[in-house]
């Protein structure tokens, strides 16, 4: 059923006021973005002006207070906080996953999830998972977490130690994935509160981007958590059949992400090449055909990661989509991702010395694209799906 027409009108009208205070936002990031980089801390600030925007509920259901807003504003949201500062909106991206996520699966006990979204609307509850392990590496290559839940009369008892735990110095709360200490063992997902003794933040995050995420370790010794803090706790070789939206929403809001880091670096180009009049030219950069041409390529690149990310964000919004359409969003993140780097390389290529200099951004927005490679699913993963799914091998 469409909407009124007066009812279309106050919607738009609350999306354009949405997105120009995201706007603004992202400005006033851009502007302590180099400083939390240089110094790999973490900015606080930032998220508390999220919060006082009412965006660190954007993907919680209505019924608890949020927005449940559409894939397609999530993204726009990303892509703008991105293009201020990208460490911010990676933690932000990941709050926003574990939420969407968690509304679609329903496999909280609905009391534990009820108020965890009602404090994440009320205050800040920032939430992202803890799966990565120093000798398991990242779970989706499969294997077996060393994480040990046990449970006892009175709860479950956590011990392990979980890396690159993004957001950890602002997270409420942890989603660990453990297994569960037991002759045949059940593998699943615990909320832990980062406020219970046994849990403690070791500060390890020092990588060559994305720097102010706080992505720290994760050690627990023997935390206490109530027996309804197990998520989804099944048998390890039962097969989970995955939702194809949730695979979807961490896909395309990656690729919208990456896409804010390289229209920033665009951004920062183009100003650069109108402004720089070597005395030998006489005239800006912006004035020969070759730098035209190059950013030309670059506008190509960005153009195309719009139209990837944005025409499958609003299929989804319409519900035209079918079962393949996980598959799908992991071809963005293929593309737009590879697109993005490509584009700020082309910064390089044009600008040389300036470029890799600190005092520039654009060498920070060439360190945080390449973190595009690293998140799950990974190129290499992404082609073998869609090898498989062409040449209809199912094993």
């Amino acid at each position: 059923m469409s909407q009124s027409p007066v009812l279309e009108a106050n919607t738009a009208a609350s999306s354009i006021d949405l997105f120009e205070l995201v706007e603004s936002l992202a400005a006033d990031f851009a502007t302590r973005a180099a400083v939390h980089d240089r110094d790999s801390s973490f900015p606080f600030e930032n998220f508390q002006a999220l919060h006082q925007a009412e965006l660190l509920s954007l993907t919680v259901p209505r019924e608890f207070g949020g927005q449940d807003a559409g894939y397609a504003t999530v993204c726009r949201v990303i892509e703008k906080i991105a293009s201020g500062d990208a460490s911010t909106a990676l933690v932000l991206t990941m709050h926003y996953l574990q939420h969407s996520n968690a509304a679609r699966t329903r496999r909280w006990h609905p009391a534990v999830y009820e108020q965890l979204c009602r404090e994440s609307v009320t205050g800040i509850a920032l939430l992202n998972a803890a799966r990565v392990e120093p000798e398991l590496g990242t779970p989706a290559r499969g294997g077996l977490p060393a994480t040990i839940a046990k449970q006892i009369d009175t709860g479950w008892l956590i011990t392990g130690h979980k890396q690159y735990t993004t957001g950890s110095p602002m997270l409420s709360y942890f989603v660990v994935w453990a297994r569960i200490d037991e002759e045949e063992p059940r593998v699943g997902s615990f909320l832990v509160p980062r406020d219970l003794s046994g849990v403690r933040i070791v500060e390890t995050w020092d990588h060559l981007g994305m720097r102010a995420t706080g992505s720290h370790d994760l050690i627990l010794e023997d935390v206490l958590i109530p027996q309804e803090y197990a998520l989804d706790v099944h048998p390890l070789n039962t097969f989970l059949a995955s939702d194809p939206l949730k695979l979807a929403g961490g896909s395309l809001w990656l690729s919208a992400l990456y896409q804010g880091v390289a229209t920033a670096a665009r951004d920062w180009l183009v100003k650069y090449l109108n402004e720089r009049q070597p005395t030998n030219l006489g005239a800006s950069l912006a004035t020969l055909p070759r730098f035209q041409t190059a950013v030309g390529e670059i506008e190509a690149l960005l153009y195309a990661n719009q139209r990837l990310i944005y025409s499958l964000a609003d299929d989804i919004d319409r519900g035209e989509y079918d079962a393949k359409v996980g598959l799908q969003a992991q071809t963005v993140k293929y593309l737009a991702t590879n697109n993005a780097i490509r584009a700020v390389e082309i910064g390089f290529e044009l600008i040389g010395n300036p470029g890799l200099s600190k005092k520039n951004p654009l060498e920070r927005h060439y360190r945080d694209v390449l973190c595009s490679r690293i998140h799950t699913p990974q190129n290499d993963a992404i082609c073998l799906s869609l090898g498989k799914s062409a040449l209809k091998i199912t094993t």
